[in-house]
């Protein structure tokens, strides 16, 4: 493995968190704008604030750490998506900002005024997802040419990037499901438990719908990557990403509280699918225009990124494992 192949998978770890602990946020603002005004969905609610709270700002430090590596390790291609996909790139970020603004002020508020809050952040924790999906179809599809200043609308609108964008969302309210499964669990409701099951498993369904329908749509305008992902090893990760979701499903249907397996399965579904792309587009960091090789910064540079990132793994990883591990234990409060 090369150096530039190094920071490559570096980045692309950043990527797994984001889209694991940052789609399980985003998933419960889904949950919380579909929650509805009753008593129950009061409950859920307060049960996703209680979720997500200590742990929300830290989630998203992770979209900071993608963008910094992919600015400082490869810089042509950071130039060449910003300059094609800026409009959906400016929409997930307006996203970002309103669903945390919302977030914060609703607790804020007074209750007569805190539903407009509530409402912000919820459509913009459905909206942000979907755009980033957007951003991940139209590099899959090629659109993003080698120079930059791509079309800024036909790049992202196509069939790829959108349904692309539709499996981020539902994915992400896949993940936040199966998470509050277990956060009902551990707060004895029984009812909330039966509730959140029921919404990952409709979720689960769409999920894996939305990507059985992605492969077709690869396999019309991502060849490449299409035939990267049935070949090896990109092969063995789908196949893998449907027995972690096949594992899941059936807990699911079956109502058992294995939470010690359900969670790990449906996370696994869904890192398989990203590290299946990325086995997929290898070596190319723009399918079929620009490989990772041509992409890197000099030498030195990547050495620095994987120092910093060696001394992030020692220094920081740790702290964030204890804040998620003394939030399961509701040790925080």
């Amino acid at each position: 493995m090369s150096k530039a192949d190094l920071v490559a998978a570096i980045l692309w770890i950043g990527v797994t968190l984001y889209a694991v602990f940052g789609g399980a946020d985003f998933g419960g603002g889904m949950w919380d704008l579909l929650a509805g005004q009753s008593e129950r969905g009061e409950r859920a609610r307060r049960l996703i604030d209680h979720s997500i709270a200590p742990v929300w700002e830290a989630n998203h430090v992770w979209l900071i750490f993608v963008l910094v590596v992919l600015w400082t390790a490869f810089p042509t291609v950071f130039s060449a998506i910003m300059t094609t996909l800026y409009i959906p790139l400016a929409l997930a970020a307006l996203g970002i900002v309103l669903r945390g603004a919302g977030f914060a002020f609703r607790h804020a508020l007074p209750g007569p005024v805190r539903r407009p809050a509530t409402r912000v952040f919820g459509i913009s924790s459905v909206l942000t997802p979907f755009f980033l999906g957007t951003v991940v179809g139209a590099v899959a599809s090629g659109e993003v040419p080698a120079e930059g200043g791509g079309d800024p609308t036909a790049s992202w609108t196509g069939a790829l990037p959108l349904l692309t964008g539709v499996m981020f969302v539902a994915l992400a309210a896949y993940i936040a499901g199966v998470f509050l499964v277990r956060d009902a669990d551990a707060a004895g409701d029984e009812d909330l438990h039966r509730y959140f099951l029921q919404r990952s498993l409709v979720m689960a369904v769409i999920g894996g719908a939305a990507a059985a329908a992605g492969i077709f749509a690869l396999q019309e305008h991502a060849r490449y990557v299409y035939d990267g992902l049935t070949s090896w090893p990109g092969i063995f990760l789908v196949i893998g990403s449907g027995i972690c979701g096949l594992v899941a499903l059936v807990l699911l249907v079956t109502g058992r509280s294995l939470n010690w397996v359900m969670r790990p399965a449906a996370v696994g579904a869904v890192v398989t699918v990203i590290w299946g792309y990325f086995a997929a587009a290898f070596p190319y960091m723009l399918p079929t225009d620009v490989t990772i090789s041509d992409a890197a910064a000099v030498s030195d540079i990547l050495t620095v990124v994987i120092v910093v990132f060696g001394a992030a793994a020692v220094l920081v990883i740790p702290s964030l494992i204890l804040l998620y591990v003394l939030s399961q234990r509701q040790a925080l409060e």
